[in-house]
């Protein structure tokens, strides 16, 4: 079994809601979640005219290569009425891949789809960051470095903890 930290996000409709469904999505596709953080509000990145987002990251565990788990979170996604918009618009549901065990790669799965590991903007984002380390405090990237070294890069981001997911 793979240990996997997806990232989920969303700002459309009831968000709490939508995360919930998102992880029993993932049970359903037949990957095992072992831990959730809890969930936080952030600000949009990037188009500033929307509503604010609620994320966490979640633990998971799985026997899909990194390729099929991109191909069945992307479905997840679909399944639950996310729709192409603009870049960094508002959303149903994004799940992004945080870390994939220790993989490093960088490939096109289909056209237009690739996948990078670690996710390239973990390391910018606050709603990545502070939920990753509340579930794996020592969580390091491929080659060791730790990901609270770069906390200090987030600072302005604004960011709170609203809670847990009940149920």
């Amino acid at each position: 079994m793979k240990k996997v930290f997806l990232g989920l996000g969303t700002n459309i409709g009831n968000r709490k809601d939508n995360l919930k469904m998102a992880l029993d999505n993932l049970e359903e596709a037949g990957l095992k979640v072992k831990k959730v953080s809890s969930v936080y509000e952030t600000e949009p990145i990037g188009v500033r005219e929307q509503d604010w987002f609620h994320n966490m990251v979640a633990e998971v565990q799985t026997e899909l290569s990194a390729e099929d788990l991109l191909l069945a979170v992307k479905e997840i996604e679909k399944k639950m009425g996310r729709e192409a918009t603009y870049h960094w618009g508002p959303r149903v549901i994004d799940i992004d891949l945080l870390l994939y065990d220790d993989l490093q790669l960088n490939k096109e799965v289909e056209p237009g789809m690739q996948l990078r590991l670690p996710h390239p903007e973990l390391k910018n984002r606050a709603f990545v960051i502070q939920p990753l380390l509340e579930i794996e405090p020592n969580a390091t990237l491929p080659g060791g470095q730790h990901v609270s070294d770069f906390l200090q890069y987030t600072k302005d981001q604004r960011i709170k903890r609203v809670g847990v997911l009940n149920g």
